[in-house]
């Protein structure tokens, strides 16, 4: 419950039973021996000092513990439950099945290959060994015509790229510097070569050709088309030079060739093609496949590794660790800010460069787009740098009550060992869904129709199969999605919103009703019970997944609606460089900002309403309202000393996905991608990738410590309540914490009134 700031009455705790000091009536507790019995006790002859062999001090009717066998003293935690929100436990399973299914659909009609390679003049996937014919190897696209290339750049023509007829070739074709040479189309009728012979002649058969194919050749009607152009290999289509070899020109037009157009255009459109959004969208998507290694390591291993390790330093060295967090935060991030600077070509030149293979100097501007976003990011990461110094600085008085929280957490950690590996189990759960849905996600969004583009002018090509010039197969194949498949795909993410907030739901709450069992028992590992951890599990699965599957779904509903804000804003990205389209930013960034508000505060109230759902079983919206209540009615400080703790936490966070963000880009950094077939576009988004699953997994783990500090704290304030003020259970290190932080925030407030009272008088 550590972020709230509401306000309430300083120095005690409000409950139904009225204000009272906040420690005016409780035992004295032995911080160095907690549990053990007190030699004295300063208070109201009504309380005892607690002893484990004392009976219960307080026991409301109908907690007591049936599973944790006989004992002096039993936990807190209600048993006799019954299921709560079924209805949306039932919707839950009902639209994971509709996941199953679309992905289903992907799986058995899509191919994430289009995405990247292309389609050639038939509709084939380039690199597709199950085409026709077989393009296995055959993965780079080239537009065959040079004049449909120009013709699509032109402005005041309908013809756009797409429409132009491409082929799959194993590599770009060059001009020979002697004779004039073609790319032929695929070997078929009258043409009896292998596919393999064909790549061998280096996809030139013309003097095998009949007179009449011959001039039709000329006449760039194929079915051969002279190479006069220099290409170069960008993004896995042949990117045309501006200018024609002179050699080959100067055969071409002895020979009687139809006049070929030239210029910048050419580059330029193929330029344009390759770097509009949907295009760095679909390269970017492909990358992830591409880099799934990567992936692997520095999105699943590494922070997994780093969060074990840093929750067990955490149990043992937490005062030293948290120093050595933020050094490491500072460091880190200005790492991962460095080499965005570097990537960008800001620093030295390890630019990123979208050329594949040889020749990168051929293309100077292949990769601007991934330059200038790489220069974006770059620019956002020094914000953040600059942020995280200044925050560091604000933390460093606070850092000592920080580290007596997280002691707190730490303590129930080491009396319930197994909260330190519960997360793995969640991990698994998390990693298996991610994996089938990323997989299901690039099959469903490659699932489309393939069709023949509808060119609306006039083309020819020959015919092989036919023997003769025809205007039927001269416009290109597109994958053409359909209005369903659009809902299909809108389907799927919102899916993967709601599945993975009620993962992380389930997670919460089984940590919360272990870590409340330890704050009731007192830390008496004898009264809490066997297993801890495996029995709030037990309740969670068995009675209050309902409850988890409408916490989640109003997380995923928020989250969806910022998706589809933010989808809009970039379909109106052309009304907002018009005059007056700021307006059009400055509303998309406010209901951003509400929405991110809104978003921030259901994630707070489910938080806290998990802890109360683990402590009684309550159904979700009376355990929310209950919690909301309690928030309100309980004293500032604290959730001050609870938002320090967390925020030491989220810096652990942020350190663990920062470094698992930095081995992503020094693995993405070596000779195998960046050249051959598993080369990426550009490291941006699979090392983005590894940083947003590196948070989700630390978050996982750090969330046992966050939401340890968060039970015990709302379990705090329901002792309080139900004891007229006066936490009967609260382990005695929270109590000298908080009683340190009311001392040192009197003192100051003190302070201030002196220093006031000191200036009127001067005034007078």
């Amino acid at each position: 419950m550590g972020r709230n700031k509401s306000a309430g009455p300083k120095g005690a705790i409000v409950g139904s039973g009225g204000t009272t000091p906040l420690f005016g009536a409780s035992p004295v507790h032995n911080t160095s021996n907690y549990g053990s019995p007190q030699p004295a006790y300063v208070g109201p002859p009504a309380y005892a000092p607690y002893s484990p062999s004392a009976p219960p001090i307080y026991s409301a009717p109908g907690y007591a513990d049936q599973e944790a066998g006989t004992g002096p003293q039993k936990p807190r935690i209600k048993q006799n439950r019954t299921c709560r929100d079924i209805l949306f436990l039932i919707l839950f399973l009902a639209y994971g099945v509709g996941i199953i299914i679309a992905s289903s659909y992907g799986f058995h009609n899509g191919d994430p290959r289009r995405l990247v390679y292309g389609l050639d003049y038939k509709g084939n996937t380039c690199g597709d060994n199950k085409g026709s014919p077989n393009l296995k190897d055959y993965d780079i696209r080239y537009w065959l015509n040079p004049n449909q290339v120009y013709k699509s750049g032109l402005t005041s023509d309908p013809f756009n790229l797409g429409d132009a007829r491409s082929i799959c070739l194993a590599d770009c074709p060059i001009p020979s510097a002697t004779n004039l040479t073609w790319v032929c189309d695929y070997p078929e009728g009258p043409i009896k070569l292998t596919m393999s012979e064909w790549g061998a002649r280096n996809y030139d058969y013309f003097s095998m050709l009949t007179p009449e194919q011959q001039a039709s050749s000329f006449n760039l009607t194929g079915p051969c088309y002279p190479v006069l152009f220099t290409s170069t290999n960008l993004f896995w289509s042949c990117q045309l030079a501006s200018t024609p070899s002179n050699t080959s020109l100067s055969l071409w037009q002895s020979a009687g060739g139809t006049e070929v157009q030239s210029g910048n255009v050419i580059v330029q459109v193929v330029q344009k093609a390759l770097s509009s959004p949907a295009a760095i969208v679909k390269r970017y998507v492909a990358d992830l496949g591409r880099a799934w290694p990567v992936l692997v390591v520095c999105g699943g291993i590494a922070p997994l590794v780093l969060s074990i390790a840093y929750l067990v330093l955490v149990r043992y060295f937490v005062g030293v660790l948290t120093w050595i967090t933020i050094i490491l935060l500072n460091v880190l991030t200005a790492l991962v800010t460095l080499f965005f600077y570097i990537k960008a070509g800001w620093i030295g030149k390890d630019v990123v460069t979208g050329v594949i293979g040889d020749g990168a100097n051929k293309v100077l501007s292949s990769s601007a787009s991934e330059a200038n976003h790489l220069k974006i990011v770059a620019v956002i990461m020094s914000i953040v740098f600059v942020v995280v110094v200044l925050v560091t600085l604000v933390l460093i008085k606070r850092l000592i009550i920080a580290v007596a929280v997280i002691k707190v957490a730490t303590k129930a950690m080491g009396a319930i060992p197994s909260l330190l590996i519960y997360p793995i189990i969640p991990f698994i759960f998390q990693s298996a869904f991610l994996i089938y849905w990323v997989a299901g996600f690039l099959y469903l969004v490659s699932a489309g129709t393939v069709t023949r583009n509808n060119c609306n002018n006039s083309c020819a090509a020959y015919d092989l199969t036919a023997g003769l010039v025809t205007d039927t197969n001269c416009c290109g194949y597109d994958v053409h999605q359909s209005k369903n498949l659009v809902w299909a795909i809108l389907y799927q993410i919102f899916g993967f919103f709601w599945t993975t907030q009620f993962i992380t739901a389930c997670c919460l709450t089984t940590i919360a009703g272990a870590v409340a069992a330890y704050y009731w028992a007192r830390g008496d590992t004898a009264n809490m019970g066997w297993l801890p951890v495996l029995s709030s599990a037990k309740r969670v699965f068995r009675y209050s997944l309902g409850s988890m599957a409408l916490g989640s779904l109003l997380v995923a509903i928020i989250e969806m609606i910022r998706f589809l804000l933010e989808m809009l804003r970039k379909k109106l990205k052309a009304l907002e460089a018009a005059p007056g389209g700021c307006f059009i930013t400055i509303c998309c960034c406010c209901v951003q900002c509400c929405l991110g508000c809104i978003e921030w505060t259901i994630k707070f109230i489910n938080r806290n309403a998990y802890i109360v759902i683990a402590i009684n079983g309550k159904g979700f919206c009376r355990a929310a309202g209950k919690a909301t209540g309690l928030i309100v009615n309980n004293v500032l400080r604290v959730a001050a000393v609870n938002i320090i703790g967390d925020m030491i936490l989220f810096l652990g966070k942020v350190v663990v996905s920062l470094a698992s963000a930095l081995f992503a880009f020094l693995m993405l950094d070596t000779k195998q991608y960046k050249t051959g077939h598993s080369k990426v576009s550009s490291p941006l988004f699979p090392v983005l990738f590894c940083w947003f699953i590196g948070f989700l997994v630390a978050g996982m783990f750090f969330g046992v410590v966050e939401m340890a500090i968060d039970t015990i704290l709302l379990s705090f304030c329901i002792d309080s309540e139900e004891n007229n003020g006066t936490p009967m259970f609260a382990p005695p290190l929270l109590l000298d914490t908080l009683t340190s932080h009311a001392k040192r925030v009197e003192a100051d407030e003190a302070a201030r009134a002196e220093k006031a009272a000191r200036k009127q008088q001067a005034k007078r």
